[in-house]
C-alpha cells in the first residue's frame, strides 16, 4: 500500500473521531419532563426524581417535599442552585448536574402542571400568630407576607408552603438559621427566620403541613390581591423587606 493510500483512510478516522456523536440516546431520556421525572434523565434510574418525591409528586409525607403544583420558575431556580452548589444536599446536586437548562425547565413545568391534592382537608390548629402577624417587637415578619395567608405562596421567589411535611419545613427552617442554606434573594429568608424560636418553627410547621395545598394565584392581578390581603398587617411587622437590600 503506498504511503498516499495508507494516510486517506487514517485522516478521515482521525476527522471521524473529532466530530460529537449524535445524542439520539440522551434525546430519548430526557423528550419530556415526565420522562426525565420517570427515568432520571441522562443520569439514569438512580437519579429518578420519583424514587423519592413520588409518581404524583406529592413527596413522603414525612420528609420529602411535595413538587406537585408548585411554582415552575420556583422549581427551576432550586435544580439550578443545586447543579451548581449554591443549594447543597448530596442527594439533588448528583441529579440536577446530569441534567441542561432544557431538561431542568421541562420537568420543572412538569412537575407545576401535576395536581396538589389534599384538597379537602382542613387545617387542624389555627394560623399560628406568628405566621399570620410576625412579632414587630422583635423584628420577625409575618410569614404569609410573603407565602400567603394559608401557605399557598405568591409566585416564583415565594414559593407554596402548605401540604409540606412538618419535617421538611422544620429542617428548611433550621437550614436557614443555621447559615447552611442561602439561596434566597438579597438575604430575606436568613434574616426573617433568625429570630424565631425552636417552638415558633414547629407550630409553623404543623400548621403548614395541616393545611391543604393549593395552587399559587395564576397570573399578576391575583398575586398582587393575595398579597395584599396576606400583608394586612402592623407595617412594622415587614420591617425586614428592606428594598437597599
Amino acid at each position: 500500500m503506498s504511503v498516499r493510500n495508507f494516510l486517506f483512510p487514517a485522516l478521515l478516522l482521525g476527522l471521524c473521531a473529532c466530530t460529537p456523536a449524535s445524542n439520539q440516546t440522551g434525546d430519548a431520556f430526557t423528550r419530556t419532563g415526565q420522562i426525565i421525572a420517570m427515568g432520571g434523565g441522562e443520569g439514569g434510574a438512580s437519579n429518578a426524581c420519583f424514587t423519592c418525591h413520588g409518581l404524583d409528586g406529592l413527596g413522603d409525607g414525612v420528609s420529602v417535599p411535595r413538587l406537585a403544583g408548585l411554582d415552575a420558575g420556583y422549581l427551576q431556580k432550586q435544580m439550578e442552585d443545586y447543579a451548581g452548589d449554591v443549594r447543597q444536599n448530596a442527594v439533588m446536586t448528583e441529579v440536577a448536574r446530569w441534567l441542561d437548562d432544557d431538561d431542568r425547565r421541562a420537568v420543572s413545568a412538569w412537575y407545576a402542571s401535576l395536581p396538589t391534592g389534599q384538597h379537602s382537608r382542613e387545617p387542624s390548629t389555627t394560623t399560628p400568630t406568628i405566621y399570620a402577624r410576625g412579632d414587630p417587637a422583635r423584628g420577625i415578619v409575618a410569614c404569609g407576607s410573603c407565602h400567603g395567608d394559608v401557605g399557598q405562596g405568591l409566585g416564583t421567589a415565594n414559593p407554596a408552603l402548605a401540604g409540606q411535611p412538618a419535617a421538611y419545613t422544620i429542617d428548611q427552617l433550621e437550614q436557614w438559621q443555621k447559615g447552611k442554606r442561602r439561596n434566597d434573594p438579597r438575604g430575606v429568608m436568613a434574616e426573617a427566620v433568625s429570630g424565631l424560636t425552636h417552638e415558633e418553627i414547629q407550630a409553623i410547621a404543623v400548621w403548614l403541613h395541616s393545611v391543604p395545598a393549593s395552587r399559587s394565584p395564576d397570573n399578576d392581578v391575583a398575586k398582587a390581591s393575595a398579597a395584599a390581603t396576606a400583608s394586612a398587617q402592623p407595617a412594622a411587622s415587614h420591617g425586614i423587606r428592606r428594598p437597599d437590600r
